[in-house]
């Protein structure tokens, strides 16, 4: 077997020769083919971060030119579209692939009297696709450009079909190389690539959507799947780099992805307690991890609008309060695990009580976009915040301001927020209307308090009367009846959101 050279000489790189790495691990992505790397590779040990500079083998020593059936009439060159066009030009300038009909970021053959361009994933296929994970047959690559549907996205695409002549299969040359399991930054579990003949049956309404980008799914041809949960996702969506986790499929097992870990993450200890009239046992003294004293339940009302140093929402009880300063957690708050999941993250996520950041205590959450100093749900190699009001939301949302369920969608939208027309994703999206709800209106409290008034004030979804004229009684500017608001009904007094909660709500 022939060694491989433990340098190389690179067209995409003339600053430094590539290394020979055996088993490069870490999953960095491919200048040549847009792959995660794992085994043999060749790396650039001068360059990181934004110019890190590593090949699989193969793509490392793909030949600068070819002869290819499809342009029999001249040769084509390899081309790095990196080394030709500036960053800002990069997006305006992709090349599209003559087989694949699809614009990608990889090296492409071309030719530059003809403009004709081949990826080189798709100039490299051999006669037969043996190893495809698609189909149990073998694929046969169609030399002939034409017009055809896809077999299992559906879509009509002009290209070199490959095909099946036992089965009289069709497949374009994305989906034929699309793996059969993967998983996906949303759900826990590795999603299936699946069929209709596999007579896949799906439970509810809901899982006709794609649960990604929350649009219908043709479950007529093919789709990923998760038969645990019920979890759909187009073959785009699922296959996107942006969605999926970047993991080593090889060495992974179903059991691995249930956390041990999230089973052992008390955050208190109890100290006192009680036995309810139903016989349950309730904990009315604690020691918690974000206090350094003992806390102590209570039903008592708050006065002065204190916030709970969890969720920096009103406190109400029942609560756990400090009787040596002016600290309170809602028993909920208290109980939260300190570690845990959540859908729009890959990593798990880790509770703590103060900032990391020496010089503030404050972080931004990345589903609501607000500034907090309460407790957050923290991974610290991706400096991922949630606060726990987004924390506890998953990826199905039933709410009492919309009459049906929604679906999370990861995917940028074009909907704004139904209830304050902002344009925040991620975002909630309903599979029956065109109703949408981003993070920070799904987090509004039920109740609220303002400065002295009186009466709390509750979250209306609907104008109070229908006078066609609509003010806020605070600032005594206009509202707008489709948006939420806060209500006092004994005094007949409504006010914006904005108004009631202040600039800055989840800060205490």
């Amino acid at each position: 077997m022939e060694q491989p050279q433990q340098q190389l000489l690179h067209f995409s790189h003339s600053n430094h020769p590539l290394d020979f790495e055996q088993d490069l691990r870490g999953g960095a992505t491919c200048c040549g083919c847009q792959e995660s790397v794992y085994g043999p590779a060749y790396y650039c040990g001068e360059w990181w971060g934004k110019n890190y500079r590593v090949h699989h083998k193969s793509c490392a020593e793909l030949p600068i030119g070819l002869h290819h059936p499809l342009h029999p009439i001249h040769p084509l060159i390899l081309f790095d579209e990196k080394t030709h066009y500036p960053e800002e030009e990069e997006d305006k300038q992709k090349t599209k692939c003559q087989l694949c009909n699809e614009s990608r970021r990889q090296y492409t053959y071309r030719c530059y009297r003809c403009d004709f361009n081949l990826h080189a994933t798709c100039a490299s296929l051999p006669p037969t696709i043996e190893s495809s994970q698609v189909h149990h047959h073998p694929l046969t690559p169609f030399w002939k450009w034409m017009s055809f549907t896809c077999d299992l996205c559906a879509k009509e695409v002009k290209g070199i079909p490959n095909q099946c002549a036992l089965c009289s299969l069709w497949f374009h040359n994305s989906c034929a190389s699309l793996p059969r399991r993967l998983k996906v930054i949303r759900h826990k579990h590795l999603l299936h690539l699946t069929h209709s003949y596999l007579e896949v049956k799906l439970h509810q309404s809901d899982s006709r959507f794609c649960q990604i980008c929350v649009k219908k799914v043709n479950t007529n041809f093919g789709f990923y799947y998760c038969s645990k949960c019920d979890f759909v996702a187009h073959l785009d969506c699922a296959a996107d780099y942006r969605n999926r986790e970047n993991i080593n499929l090889l060495k992974l097992k179903e059991e691995e992805n249930e956390d041990s870990e999230l089973n052992q993450s008390a955050t208190y200890k109890v100290k006192n307690i009680k036995v309810g009239v139903d016989g349950t046992e309730i904990a009315t003294e604690i020691q918690h991890f974000s206090h350094e004293h003992d806390l102590k339940l209570s039903d008592d009302e708050v006065l002065n609008n204190e916030k709970c140093n969890g969720c920096v929402q009103a406190i109400f009880p029942p609560f756990y309060s400090c009787v040596n300063c002016r600290f309170f957690l809602h028993e909920s708050c208290a109980k939260l695990p300190r570690k845990k999941r959540h859908p729009l993250h890959q990593h798990l996520l880790t509770l703590f009580s103060k900032s990391p950041y020496y010089w503030t205590n404050t972080f931004q959450c990345y589903a609501c976009e607000r500034y907090c100093n309460g407790f957050s749900y923290r991974c610290g190699r991706c400096n991922f915040n949630l606060d726990v009001p987004c924390s506890l939301i998953s990826d199905i949302l039933t709410h009492p301001g919309h009459e049906h369920r929604l679906l999370l969608s990861s995917i940028e939208s074009k909907h704004n927020c139904s209830c304050c027309d902002s344009k925040i994703s991620p975002i909630f999206r309903c599979t029956t209307c065109d109703f949408a709800l981003d993070f920070k209106c799904a987090t509004l409290p039920q109740t609220a308090r303002y400065k002295q008034h009186e009466h709390p004030f509750t979250l209306r979804y609907i104008a109070e009367d229908d006078s066609g004229e609509y003010y806020c009684d605070i600032c005594e500017e206009e509202r707008d009846p489709k948006h939420w608001f806060y209500y006092c009904a004994n005094c007949d007094y409504p006010a914006h959101t904005k108004c009631i909660l202040g600039k800055n709500p989840n800060l205490k």
